[in-house]
């Protein structure tokens, strides 16, 4: 087993202070492009309206769907043969929120390492749960959009087009000489090549995260967590006085403007998700400057809420010590 190939990308995920300050740097220029293509005083005006009585619904749907997140990755560690005890296994998963704002939420491979550190878990028995952990993520999404968007009547391109995508994973992830060939294909390309053979290993270990009853429970999971971003998305809107637009419409234009921002593999898909979810809330008759700081506003809850509160289980959990 080529444990070396993981080492490295442990190494890398170990990084997470420079990898996050790309993304709140990222940020910064998207939220100040955002300010001067808008009306700074309609933005200002709204964001100073935010009703703080809601804050507490809003922080507690996110806090509660990070709760159901992590039952997911208990149950994938469980269907793994890996056992940790629940509160030390919770403070870790929340650490790895540190690194949220990473090219598709990768970074959060870091609870891998720290798992390693603590419990001595192989990094190659955790590493591909993650992986899984993003494919779930984004069937749960896919999901929430399509459901939402029929209902509404509204056009669902992006998530039909994600939906295929997935299922092409999905065929790739289950045939074993489909990913074989992946794997030669990878092996190709220079910088990717070194994982190939850790990958190789992991196939197992996804097969069995992938089986039916894993499979329908945690999809059942994921939905249900976008769902819950979903409605936090929708008190946001409702604690600037905006309730013109229904719960459900709010659901699905934030799932899938995630999947946008997942698909431009920028850290976090910050400015990406943003922007689409300003574009979303525009086309349905919100005022542009003020969909823009819907949009910089529903993020910091849904994203830099969970990176704070990371970096700070990650303090706590001894892994800013390395």
């Amino acid at each position: 087993m080529n444990n070396d190939c993981w080492h490295a990308l442990d190494v890398i995920t170990l990084s997470h202070i420079n990898k996050v300050l790309i993304g709140v740097i990222i940020a910064i220029v998207a939220y100040a492009i955002f300010l001067l293509i808008s009306d700074f005083n309609t933005i200002l005006n709204k964001i100073s309206s935010f009703q703080i009585s809601y804050l507490p619904i809003i922080l507690s749907l996110v806090t509660g769907s990070w709760c159901i997140l992590f039952l997911r990755w208990t149950i994938l560690l469980k269907n793994n043969g890996i056992s940790i005890p629940y509160g030390q296994s919770f403070l870790v998963y929340i650490a790895s929120f540190s690194m949220s704002a990473t090219p598709g939420q990768l970074g959060e491979l870091i609870k891998s390492q720290l798992l390693k550190n603590k419990f001595d878990v192989p990094v190659t028995k955790t590493a591909p749960l993650v992986i899984v952990e993003r494919l779930f993520d984004l069937t749960g999404a896919i999901i929430v959009s399509i459901i939402g968007f029929w209902l509404l009547n509204i056009n669902i391109y992006v998530p039909i087009i994600a939906s295929i995508a997935l299922i092409l994973i999905f065929l790739l992830l289950k045939s074993k000489k489909m990913f074989n060939k992946t794997l030669n294909l990878i092996k190709r390309v220079k910088f990717a090549s070194k994982l190939a053979d850790p990958i190789a290993e992991s196939f197992d270990t996804i097969q069995m995260s992938l089986n039916k009853k894993t499979l329908v429970i945690s999809t059942i999971i994921s939905v249900c967590f976008w769902i819950l971003m979903g409605i936090s998305s929708y008190f946001v809107l409702r604690a600037v006085g905006i309730d013109s637009l229904e719960i459900i419409k709010i659901v699905s234009i934030y799932s899938s403007s995630i999947i946008i921002g997942a698909a431009s593999f920028i850290p976090g898909g910050v400015g990406v998700a943003e922007s689409s979810i300003a574009g979303l809330l525009s086309l349905s008759g919100i005022n542009l400057s003020i969909a823009f700081a819907l949009g910089i506003l529903i993020r910091i809850f849904t994203l830099w809420y969970g990176v704070v509160v990371g970096f700070v289980a990650l303090k706590i959990s001894g892994g800013l010590s390395d």
